[in-house]
């Protein structure tokens, strides 16, 4: 797609750069570029000082329709739905509407292998990316995790590994434009986002988009006993390949991983290996034993050696945000697990971290059910923090049916005086865990946000604590 002249629109820059990439891109590739952002300039700070060496114009604190009808594309930020009036605008004028990863999709020269799903993505896809760097050094990993792939086509060549983590927003616009990569997989598909969706069937559609648009030759590898991944696999037209075991007992084909017992097994041709083992895996957890699943998986139909997986297994620790050991301090352990924001995500934490947790939950609101969370944290949590936000009063209700609301303090307006409860309360030694099961808007800008001033505050208190 050639881009030099064209007059592009950038809807949404965002405060983390979510458009940064392709506002710099296009800009380089010589478009007139404009970006749209309903935000302020001080709040759009950062994102803009890093564009500011390049010619481009911004329209901020609001939309104006002529930036959408007198262009040649509109590039929608992800987070922006369909149904945004000014898209319509652009579609009446006969506008051409990408997103960063249409174009990505588009320029790039090598194979791409996406990976999607409600949990676990950004584990999976960077812990397919670290095996397949084992292998092949010069392996790409961009895509949902503040990393721009268009950023990154300098450094692609036709041989290549691209690994990109991929949302269900973004499949939203590779559906549009017909696109899905070469290899694809799903971890797992849960209820989430239904403020935007609505219902589960969309949300599921807008998952199946990854290997939608798959050849016959393609490969899609799907988390085993995940009711709608079975449900979606007849009408795939890549190979599917099941990973975790097979699909409610049924025997394994070849290119199929499953654990068996301590043993990570994969069908080959010439029958099963054993590609890895338990005690390969640096990261705890049945959630992460099926993300390790999924991983390999994935790097083995790519091509990668299953000779050079288990060691590559045993250097990878994990992701920051996810799980992540911050400090321990006077024998209180402290795991920031701010990317659980859904029940599912602090379900899994809560399962898998030592005894006694004290546990840090609530947030905004995206239209989910807390029961089982609630259940869980019943079986797990001997005290529970919670923040404020819009889905806090439904998190505490479930609480008081599972029969655990005097466990409950809070809820807390400020974060940091919420990190300092659970730091007071004196059950040592003892996993104090945020890990919330809900989004993070309203006390922040995002889930990172929440991370980081998490972890800022727990360096104040050792801090205090040392002093």
């Amino acid at each position: 797609m050639e881009l030099r002249g064209k007059k592009i629109t950038v809807m949404g820059l965002g405060v983390h750069g979510g458009g940064l990439g392709v506002a710099r891109y296009c800009a380089e590739q010589g478009a007139h570029v404009t970006v749209t952002d309903l935000r302020s300039a001080e709040l759009l700070h950062d994102s803009l000082a890093a564009l500011a060496d390049l010619p481009i114009t911004f329209v901020l604190g609001e939309h104006r329709a002529q930036d959408f009808e007198d262009c040649d594309i509109v590039v929608q930020n992800p987070a922006v739905p369909a149904t945004s009036p000014y898209l319509a605008l652009a579609r009446a004028a006969g506008v051409q509407i990408e997103m960063e990863m249409t174009l990505f999709f588009r320029q790039c020269p090598a194979p791409i292998i996406g990976i999607t799903g409600t949990k676990g993505k950004t584990t999976t896809a960077s812990l397919t990316a670290h095996l397949l760097k084992a292998w092949r050094a010069d392996t790409v990993l961009a895509g949902n995790m503040r990393i721009s792939a268009l950023a990154q086509l300098a450094q692609i060549t036709p041989t290549t590994l691209v690994v990109l983590e991929l949302s269900s927003f973004v499949l939203e616009g590779l559906d549009c434009a017909r696109l899905s990569p070469a290899v694809a997989a799903i971890t797992n598909i849960h209820p989430d986002h239904l403020d935007r969706y609505g219902e589960m069937v969309a949300y599921i559609a807008a998952k199946a988009a990854i290997g939608q648009h798959q050849s016959a030759s393609d490969v899609l590898v799907l988390g085993a006993n995940n009711p709608p991944l079975t449900t979606l696999a007849p009408i795939m037209p890549g190979q599917v390949r099941w990973a975790g075991g097979a699909p409610w007992g049924q025997p394994l084909r070849v290119g199929d991983v499953c654990w068996v017992g301590d043993q990570l097994q994969q069908m080959t041709p010439a029958g099963v290996v054993v590609v890895a083992k338990r005690s390969d895996l640096r990261v705890r957890g049945a959630h992460n034993d099926a993300n390790v699943a999924v991983a390999v998986a994935v790097a083995s139909a790519a091509g990668m050696p299953s000779a050079l997986i288990a060691p590559a297994l045993r250097t990878f620790a994990g992701v920051e945000h996810r799980q992540e050991g911050v400090a321990t301090i006077a024998g209180h352990w402290f795991v920031n697990d701010t990317a659980a924001t859904m029940p599912e995500a602090a379900i899994a934490a809560l399962a898998c971290m030592p005894a006694p947790i004290i546990w840090i939950a609530g947030g905004a609101d995206k239209k989910l059910t807390f029961d089982a969370l609630a259940e869980q944290a019943a079986r797990y949590a001997d005290h529970i923090v919670l923040l404020d936000g819009s889905a806090t009063p439904a998190l505490y209700a479930a609480c008081e049916r599972a029969g655990i609301g005097h466990r409950v303090v809070g809820p807390f307006a400020d974060f940091a005086t919420a990190v300092r409860v659970a730091h007071a309360i004196d059950v040592r030694p003892a996993t104090v865990l945020l890990s919330p099961g809900c989004a993070s808007f309203g006390m922040f800008r995002n889930e990172f946000h929440r991370g980081e001033e998490f972890r800022r505050i727990v360096q104040v208190l050792a801090t205090e604590e040392s002093s």
